[in-house]
């Protein structure tokens, strides 16, 4: 499957003979959820974003934004992160050979995004500080040094975040709420974006975590504190896009709290099958707690794979049964 900029160039800033920076990301799986929609009483669909390429949304808006960087002579790029834009920033660097550069808040980024970025190359800087204050300073660098800034500040980000919208509108036609995390705001405006380019309206209820969620509040957190480490955000650069396109839908912004996100979190493993980061969960978690206005055909947006936090992961089950190599100690193990 081609990646989403050969996909969508008729719909992108891009044009033909254009240096593409892919790794054929998009066209992840819309997955129907039998008993979650049982649970809340609607047909709810999964858009499992953790199938691209680094396993998170980014990869789509850093295709775009990196083949914007490369188009326009960039010999390097930089961002800030909680993680999956870390990773995807740096594949995608390695995949264009030029230098990528991220700044993450010392430990607060979960150890499968910050071995993703170390494998693919890029120079990783743990500032003492949170994300906010890792966007400033990248911002200002990007100001004074020839350096191309890729994180949801660059609309390019936002034109290939919009294609996931795309996809759930070809796939499913009617659709009557999006259920979506929100950290930063890109991904939301991206796909507010997306639907009314299709001339389609559905409701965005957008969800935060208890302990970062300045939309709710209507003020900017100093201190966000969350398990769900992609949307530890407290002052997201996408604020008034976010909110215009949960207005102007009809939709709504509400928190979740970390015992809920992690509640949706198993319940997405153990009912469904579906293995995804916490901060994912928060779309699932909105839901189960604050429903969707009474949408009859819901979709939620699940951002990352499960497996960028290995470490919540194995946190939150039960440990492994050690037994001896025997045939009966085997049976009385599972059979009780």
């Amino acid at each position: 499957m081609p990646g989403l900029i050969e996909r969508y160039m008729d719909r992108l800033p891009f044009s033909v003979g254009d240096p593409i920076i892919t790794l054929d990301e998009g066209s992840t799986p819309l997955v129907h959820a039998p008993r979650l929609s049982a649970r809340v009483g609607a047909e709810v669909w999964l858009k499992l974003e953790g199938a691209n390429p680094t396993g998170s949304f980014k990869d789509r808006g850093m295709t775009c934004a990196v083949s914007a960087a490369v188009r326009d002579g960039a010999q390097a790029v930089i961002c800030a992160s909680t993680g999956n834009t870390a990773a995807a920033l740096a594949a995608y660097a390695a995949r264009a050979g030029i230098r990528g550069v991220v700044i993450v808040p010392e430990g607060k980024i979960a150890m499968g995004k910050l071995a993703q970025a170390l494998m693919h190359g890029a120079q990783v800087v743990a500032i003492n500080g949170n994300f906010d204050r890792a966007l400033e300073l990248v911002r200002t660098v990007a100001a004074r040094h020839p350096i191309a800034l890729v994180n949801s500040v660059n609309d390019f980000r936002i034109e290939g975040q919009k294609t996931a919208a795309y996809e759930i509108a070809e796939a499913l036609g009617e659709l009557d709420a999006l259920c979506i995390p929100v950290g930063n705001a890109g991904n939301i405006t991206a796909y507010w974006r997306g639907f009314g380019e299709l001339g389609v309206r559905p409701r965005m209820f957008g969800f935060q975590a208890a302990g970062a969620a300045p939309l709710v509040r209507g003020a900017p957190v100093a201190a966000p504190e969350t398990i769900a480490s992609a949307i530890r955000i407290g002052k997201p650069a996408r604020w008034e896009q976010a909110m215009d396109a949960m207005t102007a839908s009809h939709g709504g912004v509400h928190a979740v709290s970390d015992e809920q996100i992690l509640a949706a979190y198993a319940f997405l493993a153990r009912e469904e099958g579906v293995f995804c980061e916490p901060a994912s969960a928060a779309s699932v978690a909105g839901l189960i707690a604050h429903g969707a206005g009474g949408a009859r055909r819901v979709a939620c947006v699940l951002t990352g794979h499960g497996l960028k936090d290995p470490d919540t992961a194995l946190a939150h089950v039960g440990g492994v049964i050690p037994c001896a190599p025997e045939l009966a100690m085997i049976e009385r193990v599972i059979l009780g």
